[in-house]
């Protein structure tokens, strides 16, 4: 392919697609060793379904740069399916975290060291919680609720929110009202992924937790924040079309989906380093005996 005959729209959807191979590669390369190794399929299974959160929007990200005059209805279902996807990740990032700790909600199994901590709740939080708890089934049975409410609003809202596009009943007022609600969705679910962490960071230290947390957090921030950038973009004009068939919606909808193809890479290759197969390989018990040999 003769790059220099290619228009800018066309260099970016090829771009955009060597951003998705290259993104695909790293994740694939992670999965295959993780399968190769199989010894934990309670922790891996939740694993594999995190590391494939990064191919999965950049292949949506691409599939609507690929569809960039398609309706609101199309890319509000293609933002539908990542978003859906991240509630998924989230609650099995909380489940991979109660493997670690041999913790089972469902069996109202906790190991009796870790009964009694305290809990310290922040502001807003203390408005509807006491600022100090001490830690129980009750209460971690409370943070595992706060986290996957989310994965049931998630999807809810959006069938919801594609219903009413389709029948033409979804005015500027209600598409803010379900962003409000999924914003403090989101954010309650986040905020008891942090307080969890803090409460076990001893404990989940030897599984470099906060890697794993911030390779989903951070596609979630730069997805979400970076879409309203853009829209303040647009709003104060700096973002424009000049394209007779494309308005300014979709000129910044391919803005977004780039930038995502572009971030996935990174993702995927700081997914090597938090999600290492190294446990479940042999390769961190060689680690650790070759040093204590020395």
């Amino acid at each position: 392919m003769d790059l220099s005959t290619l228009n800018p729209g066309q260099l970016t959807v090829v771009g955009s697609g060597f951003c998705v191979m290259l993104t695909m590669h790293y994740t694939m390369q992670l999965l295959s060793q993780h399968l190769f190794y199989w010894k934990n399929p309670k922790e891996q299974k939740a694993i594999v379904i995190i590391i494939l959160m990064a191919p999965l929007y950049a292949v949506d990200s691409f599939v609507g740069l690929l569809d960039i005059n398609g309706s609101k209805e199309f890319f509000m279902f293609l933002d539908s399916v990542k978003e859906c996807y991240e509630a998924l990740v989230i609650a099995k990032f909380l489940a991979l975290m109660y493997s670690y700790l041999n913790i089972s909600m469902s069996k109202n199994v906790i190991p009796d060291e870790i009964k009694g901590r305290e809990i310290h709740h922040s502001f807003p939080m203390t408005l509807f919680q006491p600022r100090t708890v001490r830690l129980d089934h009750r209460h971690l049975l409370l943070l595992k609720h706060w986290t996957w409410q989310f994965v049931i609003i998630r999807p809810v809202c959006s069938v919801l929110m594609i219903t009413l596009q389709l029948l033409g009943m979804y005015p500027s007022w209600l598409r803010w009202t379900f962003t409000i609600i999924l914003n403090l969705s989101v954010s309650l679910a986040m905020y008891s992924l942090v307080v969890f962490y803090h409460i076990f960071a001893k404990e989940l230290k030897p599984h470099n937790p906060l890697a794993k947390f911030m390779c989903i957090k951070g596609i979630v921030f730069f997805s979400f924040w970076q879409g309203v950038v853009l829209d303040i973009l647009v709003a104060v004009g700096i973002i424009g079309s000049n394209h007779m068939w494309l308005d300014v919606e979709h000129v910044e909808e391919a803005f977004q989906n780039v930038l995502i193809c572009l971030e996935m890479i990174v993702f995927s290759v700081l997914q090597q380093y938090a999600f290492n197969v190294g446990p479940y390989s042999g390769e961190v018990e060689r680690k650790l005996k070759m040093r204590k040999n020395d």
